[in-house]
């Protein structure tokens, strides 16, 4: 039996757990990841939703309240969290991360299984989510109380992979973080940027406002794909918040920003930063570092700017 309704689609992935198989083995991985989703998973009925599938380390929900599948997102990341701070945790569950990406719109039912474009829409999404981060579109956004609003931050519109159509989405940042303390270098006097230059080898890639957020990293979901050892499937991503550009870490190996003219180098470990001017991004490593991947970056003030070539010596040159 077929049938049409409004339903706020969830997808929840659990990201580290490749590291897991490497430190416990395939048997031992196998029973903690599949206890961790299914412990995810009893937090869907409690909540008034449904569970459709899950998906080796992730699932995907329906539920017919918006709010309640708000409610639901955020039990599974405090569930999440106390299993990785329990004291006699398997090695390597401390490495597990929760991605989680809501839309709200129109689901069809076949047999047990849902299609239609917010199912299309939450699982692109996904793509966009950094650890323990929970992204939903715009549509859900309207739809929640009032007074729950102000806990989320806007992404603006979002291009998702297959999309014709950018997506506007918010995102709620990681239940223990501070997200205005991992906000560093925030230039409050700078005039509000036009644009950011990437250069990569020797392509130079352009990305206006409208083009942003853009994913970097090994994926295919990439706006930017750098096929290096080093760096993530989904590395890092680059928005356009307040007013200003922002690099945020989804990363394992974690992401690294040098300004010209400073020695200084800042680590991003699940991090953001304001980029300014120019400088270096490093993939993976320290730009400092040999091997590691870097892209040069320039801040347009105008869609005239071009990237120089080399904007800092890379390691070993004077």
């Amino acid at each position: 039996m077929t049938t049409i309704k409004r339903r706020t689609v969830l997808f929840a992935d659990l990201r580290g757990s490749t590291a897991l198989y490497e430190s416990l083995g395939n048997a031992q991985a196998t029973a903690v990841v599949t206890q961790t989703i299914n412990a995810l998973a009893q937090r869907v009925p409690a909540m008034g939703g449904q569970v459709i599938k899950t998906l080796g380390d992730g699932l995907m929900a329906v539920y017919a309240v918006p709010s309640m599948a708000v409610a639901s997102a955020m039990q599974m990341h405090d569930l999440l969290e106390s299993t990785v701070a329990a004291p006699h945790a398997a090695p390597g569950v401390a490495r597990l991360r929760l991605q989680i990406a809501m839309a709200l719109g129109e689901v069809v039912e076949v047999n047990g299984d849902c299609f239609g474009d917010a199912v299309n829409v939450a699982a692109r999404l996904l793509d966009h989510a950094g650890d323990n981060e929970t992204l939903i579109t715009g549509e859900l956004f309207d739809e929640l109380p009032f007074d729950t609003r102000g806990n989320y931050r806007s992404l603006d519109r979002v291009h998702l992979r297959g999309r014709a159509e950018p997506v506007e989405v918010h995102m709620l940042p990681p239940p223990s973080s501070d997200s205005t303390a991992t906000l560093m270098e925030t230039r409050f006097d700078l005039a509000e940027p036009q644009g950011l230059q990437l250069l990569w080898r020797d392509g130079v890639y352009r990305f206006t406002r409208s083009d942003l957020p853009v994913l970097i990293g090994r994926g295919s979901a990439c706006g930017l794909m750098i096929d290096e050892a080093r760096v993530s499937r989904t590395h890092a991503r680059i928005d356009w918040m307040g007013g200003s550009l922002q690099v945020t870490d989804l990363s394992i190996n974690g992401t690294y920003v040098r300004f010209a003219g400073d020695d200084e180098v800042l680590s991003l470990r699940r991090g953001s930063c304001t980029l300014h001017g120019s400088g270096d991004i490093g993939l993976g490593g320290s730009p400092n570092e040999l091997g590691v991947p870097v892209l040069r970056f320039n801040v347009m003030a105008s869609l005239d700017d071009t990237l120089p070539m080399r904007l800092v010596p890379p390691p070993g040159e004077a």
